[in-house]
């Protein structure tokens, strides 16, 4: 115990960063979270397959900007989404939102996988009632 208590007054000002940054990401997750899933479209987990996007072939400066500050925006919430498991805050939730923001290889696959637990689709469909959107449409079992 007195090992603990010496290595706690040596890293004083990590703690406190630490701190000020699980509280940062929380009010961060709180405020954003329910945002995010209500831009979610209602049928965003029904296709097999991810369908093209119109602005892969219009204005592609703007939406190499907006693919940037996505994937950005997502790998924050990843991190104190992942930081959220052992500190304060809604862990799951903020991972699934950084995961559904950041463009990946295998991306689609992995969303419907998580979308399918019911922690999180629960979690998802009542953030999406407080925001006054009608539920996600769940996708099939079989992926």
């Amino acid at each position: 115990m007195a090992d603990l208590l010496q290595y706690l007054q040596q890293h004083q000002e990590l703690l406190t960063w630490l701190g000020v940054a699980s509280l940062f990401t929380f009010v961060v997750s709180l405020l954003s979270l329910p945002w995010l899933v209500s831009r979610i479209p209602e049928d965003y987990f029904l296709p097999k397959k991810r369908q093209p996007s119109d602005w892969k072939e219009q204005r592609p400066l703007v939406r190499s900007l907006l693919l940037i500050g996505k994937n950005i925006l997502g790998a924050i919430l990843l991190i104190g989404g992942f930081l959220m498991l052992f500190l304060p805050g809604q862990g799951l939730l903020t991972i699934a939102m950084g995961l559904l923001l950041m463009d990946y290889p295998g991306k689609f696959k992995l969303e419907r996988r998580i979308a399918t637990m019911p922690a999180i689709f629960n979690g998802l469909n009542w953030l999406r009632a407080k925001a006054k959107h009608p539920p996600l449409q769940s996708p099939s079992k079989e992926l």
